[in-house]
């Protein structure tokens, strides 16, 4: 199949071409840097023409509200509208685990109205539900740091490997649409605190982690089950202890 990656050069837009690639596929990484802007649209018809599936895994490159809802409402509208046009049978969009249950968030926000786009359109579409990457463990920290403390909130946490999210989502491009949403996680849950607490700890950080059950997570109040799944999730197999990157991504 020809499947064009949205937001394909990016950490899991690139895994998932490598991985789509290797699967027979032809996997076309889509982003301004290989001329194909979701904003502007240009590029967006030629890139399509053909598809038969798209994967949208781009971000907007700033978290104001504002600014990251008109990126979502922008991006979203003109990538269905050429899907549309080119007969694409299957929109896949990776979006986060408990973006429904946290409107205090501008980012959330954003990503649940992007979610209603494609609910609303009349493309098949699968939305896939990630927990946090480990990757991303460091700017999750960088983000709740006031000063010298890092206030993270005592609820549950329940990360995952970006390669294992990007098998996921690239497993769930080549089947028929779900016209709903799956979630995916990693296969251990953590307390938020606590696990920043040991990860700050193998980064050799000297930021103390803070308990504070009233901290803000992009914005918003967690409640004790906010970021990992309700239900039945795809699990990654990689333990956070295990992965690679555990040590150095706070460098």
């Amino acid at each position: 199949m020809k499947i064009v990656v949205i937001g394909g050069t990016g950490l899991i837009g690139s895994k998932l071409v490598t991985k789509l690639g290797g699967h027979g596929h032809e996997a076309v990484a889509a982003a301004p840097r290989t001329g194909v802007n979701t904003l502007t649209g240009e590029g967006l018809a030629e890139a399509l023409a053909g598809a038969q599936v798209v994967i949208d895994v781009s971000n907007s490159p700033s978290f104001e509200d504002a600014a990251v809802l008109e990126f979502f409402e922008t991006s979203t509208r003109n990538l269905l509208a050429a899907e549309a046009a080119a007969g694409v049978g299957h929109h896949v969009a990776l979006s986060v685990v408990g973006t429904e249950r946290l409107p205090g968030s501008g980012y959330f926000r954003a990503k649940l109205a992007q979610e209603k786009l494609i609910e609303n359109s009349s493309i098949p579409y699968s939305i896939v539900h990630a927990t946090q990457f480990f990757e991303f463990v460091r700017s999750i920290a960088d983000a709740a740091t006031d000063g010298g403390t890092v206030r993270m909130a005592p609820v549950l946490f329940q990360p995952i490997a970006g390669d294992e999210v990007a098998q996921a989502v690239g497993g769930i491009s080549v089947g028929s649409p779900v016209n709903g949403r799956v979630e995916v996680a990693g296969p251990e849950r953590f307390r938020m605190d606590e696990f920043f607490t040991d990860a700050l700890a193998a980064w050799d950080d000297p930021r103390e982690v803070v308990t504070d059950p009233h901290a803000r997570y992009f914005g918003a109040e967690l409640g004790e089950g906010s970021v990992v799944p309700a239900g039945d999730a795809i699990l990654g197999e990689t333990r956070y202890g295990d992965w690679p990157g555990r040590t150095t991504t706070g460098s």
